[in-house]
């Protein structure tokens, strides 16, 4: 009995211990699927089977499809390079990920434009030679497209497909004339069809924005083939219509006590995200904005003492470091200033429209001083990763 009992052990020890690969592949990858990013790529390392599953370009596009965007934090100091710092945001594994200071094109001027968008990285140059570079996201295969018609520092980029032709349009940003900017230039709109290799001259921005056509008064998003461009300070919006090259009527969406607000598409729709100046104190407010009629609704409110992580005081000039970035269903909310060291905090929205607030965590020390720092949410394509072999930064 005692011998039977042994041997009956010693099988469900063995058989509990190969339970794992005897699962069926379909289960095995839909187990995976689950996984935060970085540790499908730790993985693949596993044995043969995980890594065959993960490798196969049907997973990687599943993967990238369902996984939530993530939030990137370039700082560009202007002085020494080599205190170039880029981070990456995983709100799955909610952790910062140090990315390679390669990521950054060289050399990289002052007046150059360090840009991140829908998977993309882009280059433009504020110099008469008006190029313009681009690459995936987290590689730094640099192309060169053909020349811009215009020098351009700070534009708007958005990435869309037409047709299945990957496209970027590029709108506004300063223009550089002897080294100074020509704050009269109303720059029009320019769109690179990768295909091709060619660029299309569109009508230029309204009138309205020409005041401040660059990155630092402007932003932009894209939703329902339309390129949305929203003045942060004026509350001037017009939107772009993709396939008939068209600007709508300009309108003004502020809403009461707004000092500045950030216009991002979540959730397959527009919200407005801005700091207010109420008589109890300032607050940080998002609407839901209807995309035909601007009309907008109360959406939700940042928790007070969010907003005191992010900034000192209550002065007006504390406020205009805050900045605001979203895409998919999570809106990012940071600080750009070195001495509060990048704080940030995030609004992840449901599709009923429901918000739960959090912050973010700390970046990793050690983190430098900025002179210039560039945030922006994309998804990451697993893809595009994994065609480059496990990146030291994932594993």
């Amino acid at each position: 009995m005692k011998m039977g009992f042994r041997l009956e052990e010693e099988h469900d020890s063995k058989s509990h211990s190969s339970d794992w690969s005897c699962l069926d592949n379909d289960l095995t990858e839909l187990i995976l699927s689950y996984l935060p990013l970085r540790s499908i790529v730790r993985a693949r390392l596993v044995c043969k089977q995980w890594n065959s599953l993960i490798a196969q370009e049907s997973f990687a596009s599943r993967v990238s499809r369902k996984k939530k965007p993530w939030f990137f934090l370039f700082g560009q100091n202007n002085v020494f390079l080599k205190n170039n710092q880029a981070f990456g945001f995983d709100p799955e594994s909610k952790e910062w990920i140090r990315l390679s200071s390669s990521l950054f094109p060289r050399p990289l001027r002052q007046e150059d434009s360090f840009i991140g968008s829908s998977g993309f990285f882009f280059l433009t140059t504020g110099s008469t030679l008006s190029q313009f570079r681009y690459t995936p996201l987290l590689s730094d295969s640099w192309q060169f497209t053909q020349p811009l018609r215009f020098s351009r520092s700070n534009p708007l980029v958005g990435v869309f497909e037409i047709g299945g032709s990957l496209r970027f349009i590029v709108a506004g940003g300063a223009r550089f004339i002897g080294g100074l900017v020509d704050i009269e230039e109303r720059l029009a709109v320019e769109i690179y069809d990768c295909q091709s290799d060619s660029w299309v001259l569109c009508p230029p921005l309204p009138a309205h924005f020409r005041p401040g056509n660059s990155s630092q008064c402007l932003c932009s998003t894209l939703l329902n083939g339309k390129f949305f461009v929203f003045g942060i300070h004026s509350g001037f919006v017009s939107a772009f219509d993709l396939n008939q090259h068209l600007w709508s009527a300009v309108r003004v969406l502020k809403p009461p006590g707004v000092i500045f607000s950030f216009l991002v598409s979540c959730q397959n729709q527009l919200i407005l995200a801005g700091l207010c100046n109420n008589s109890d104190g300032p607050s940080f407010n998002l609407w839901r904005v209807d995309e035909g009629s601007m009309v907008f609704t109360d959406l939700a409110v940042m928790p007070r003492d969010l907003l005191s992580c992010l900034i000192e005081s209550d002065e007006d000039e504390k406020f205009a470091s805050l900045k605001c970035v979203g895409l998919g269903n999570l809106i990012y909310v940071f600080n750009e200033e070195h001495h509060r060291v990048y704080p940030a905090c995030a609004c992840e929205i449901s599709p009923d429209l429901g918000c739960t607030w959090w912050r973010v965590p700390e970046l990793p020390p050690p983190v430098n001083k900025f002179h210039k720092v560039i945030g922006f949410c994309s998804k990451v394509p697993l893809n595009g990763i994994l065609g480059h072999g496990p990146k030291s930064w994932l594993l």
